[in-house]
Order: structure tokens, then sequence, then C-alpha cells
């Protein structure tokens, strides 16, 4: 007999940032129903479950607006608890800021955090201890806008994405320093193999869907050698991709963004997004489901089972079973703008 994907589930928590609201949602893994909501300051991005304290990162990383186009770069990131659904801490990283993309290492206990450059040093990745919670230093990534960051299994490399920078920086993090860059025609969004080995990244840089057809590079998703830090190979994928996901059974989630023709406007109508999956041992794309809008993070289940897909223009998020490539549910998050839906974390019910 095939067990539901919700089945045990029970106590297990989604929580789902809104960058308008601005708000972090917790919803129960389970049932969908919503559990609760904790305001947080402007404009809140990504966020990061550490098991190990049990806590919740999330990052705010501009006063209003979007990359290249707000009001001005925020500096703080705010810890949640995440079974109370309390604020335990709001970090001013100043005088760094526009701080994004989280990454965990449980066992050093390090939270690294991407901050955006200025008119004296390029951007970088902020280093926190995530025991006390106080910064330990910074890398810089030679680029001035790095977005996404993760890191491989064993905690000793790191990748950033540099959006329209023209290639992914390599760190070592032992040593807490830059050691290569690789080549791509900008970037978005980037995951890492459980064995380490490949790094998967979603190229050219968002902003390209915008520019003249012919202007425009080959979207896809770029397969970075990591011994070699060489791209080895390339995914084609029909529109621009901002996140890329891998779930715990190999598979690669990969959002498409969508614009349809519109006379009204020479950028066209944003239209339903595209969940692409592929195989992360073969490459081979497995299927694909029309999503919300604007799909701008993915997340999966600690089994791999379900696909968690936030589309920030329609402001929800889709379930999708990823055995069966079909829809199980769909939340809607509140916004006060635009846009709504972005980070998520999936938090497992204590021990």
């Amino acid at each position: 007999m095939q067990h539901s994907p919700r089945t045990g589930r029970e106590g297990d928590v989604l929580a789902v940032v809104s960058q308008s609201g601005p708000t972090v949602s917790f919803f129960d893994a389970a049932s969908d129903r919503h559990l609760g909501t904790v305001d947080v300051i402007a404009e809140p991005h990504e966020l990061c479950f550490d098991p190990t304290q049990r806590l919740l990162w999330c990052t705010s990383t501009y006063h209003s607006g979007y990359y290249h186009a707000n009001s001005g770069r925020r500096t703080e990131v705010t810890v949640i608890d995440p079974d109370t659904r309390r604020i335990v801490e709001v970090i001013d990283l100043a005088p760094e800021h526009a701080p994004h993309g989280l990454a965990l290492d449980p066992v050093r206990q390090r939270l690294y955090v991407s901050v955006e450059g200025s008119t004296d040093r390029p951007g970088g990745i902020v280093v926190i201890d995530t025991e006390s919670r106080k910064p330990l230093g910074r890398i810089d990534m030679d680029a001035p806008g790095p977005h996404w960051f993760v890191i491989d299994p064993a905690g000793r490399r790191g990748y950033a994405t540099n959006k329209e920078a023209p290639f992914v920086s390599v760190v070592d993090l032992e040593r807490g320093t830059l050691t290569a860059q690789v080549e791509v025609p900008g970037s978005e969004g980037i995951a890492v193999s459980a064995n380490g080995t490949r790094v998967y990244v979603a190229s050219p840089y968002a902003g390209s869907l915008f520019a003249p057809a012919d202007e425009r590079p080959a979207t896809g998703i770029r397969v970075i050698d990591a011994r070699t830090a060489t791209v080895v190979d390339t995914l084609p994928t029909q529109d621009v991709v901002m996140p890329v996901h891998l779930t715990s059974t190999g598979k690669l989630l990969v959002g498409e963004l969508r614009v349809q023709p519109d006379p009204a406007s020479p950028l066209g109508r944003p239209a339903p997004g595209r969940l692409k999956v592929f195989s992360a041992d073969t490459h081979q794309q497995l299927g694909e489901l029309e999503v919300g809008v604007f799909p701008l993070t993915l997340t999966s289940s600690p089994d791999g089972r379900i696909a968690y897909v936030a589309c920030a223009a329609s402001s929800t998020v889709h379930l999708v079973d990823l055995e069966t490539l079909t829809d199980l549910a769909r939340l809607d998050i509140a916004k006060r703008g635009e846009p709504g839906a972005h980070g998520m974390a999936y938090i497992p019910r204590p021990s």
C-alpha cells in the first residue's frame, strides 16, 4: 500500500517569508494549517533553519524594492524560535549591508551570509558563530553582488553566485580566502551535490530576461566540476531560471520564469512559471509542472518526496509530489505589496 506523501509529517512545520508582508508564516506540514505569523523588519528574503540550536535565521535585504532597484540596503539578520514563534534577537551586521543568501555548517556551528559590496569594497560572505550569534569575520568575493551561497557537505568549500558578474566565486572556508572564479554569463540560484563533486548554477542573470533576444546568453543550468572549478555540462532550459535545489534523493529542481508577449508592455507580461525536475546523476529531465508566477525559492521535505515552490508575484507556495509530479496543495501567503512569497525552511518536529 502506497503511503500519502503527507504520512509521518505530523509536527513538522514549513516556514515561509512574505517579502512585502513583512512576515514569516508557519504552516503544519501534514495538514497545511496556518499556525501563526511573526512580523519582521522589511524586507525579509531568505530563511535557514539550524537544527543544532533549533533557531531560524532570516535575512532582511532592502528597505523596499529589489536588487539594483531599491530604496536602500538593510543590515539586519533576525533570529526566530520556530517552536514559540518569537524573535530571539536581531543582529545588526553594519557596516555590512544587503544580507541575502544563507548557508549553514552545523558541525562547525558557522552560518555564512552573503552581503553586497559598496564603493570601497566588494561584496562578501560574513561568517557568524551560531552559538554566540556573533560575526567572526568576512570573506571577499571580488564581485559587487554575491547573492546565493552554498557550502559543500564537508564544510570546506563555498560557492557564491554573483548575478551580473561573469563568474561564480569559489571559497576555501578553512582559510577564509577566494580561490577560484568559474566563468559563467552571470548567475542566480546554486546547489551542490551530496558528495560535493558537482555544483549546479542557474545562468545567466535573470535581468537578461528583458534584454533583446539576440543579446541573451543561452539559458540553463551550468554544471561545475568542483575538483577542476570548470563548467563541464549545461542542462538547457527554455526560460531564465532563478532557484535551484537538490533533494535528498538526487533530484535537481529548477524554477523557470516565464513572460508572455504583451502589446502594452515592451517587457511582456509575467506568466505562470514552471518547475522542472532533472536527475542529478544522469542530467536527464524527469518532468515538469506549471506553478505560480515568478518562482523564486525552492526547497523539499527531508525525505525528498515533496517539493515546495515559492512564487513571489502570485505570493503562493506550491506543494508538488515528486514521485508522481502532481500538485498536492497551494498555500496563499499574505502580502502588502509586491513581491510576496520568498524564502522557505522545512522544520522537523522536535525530537
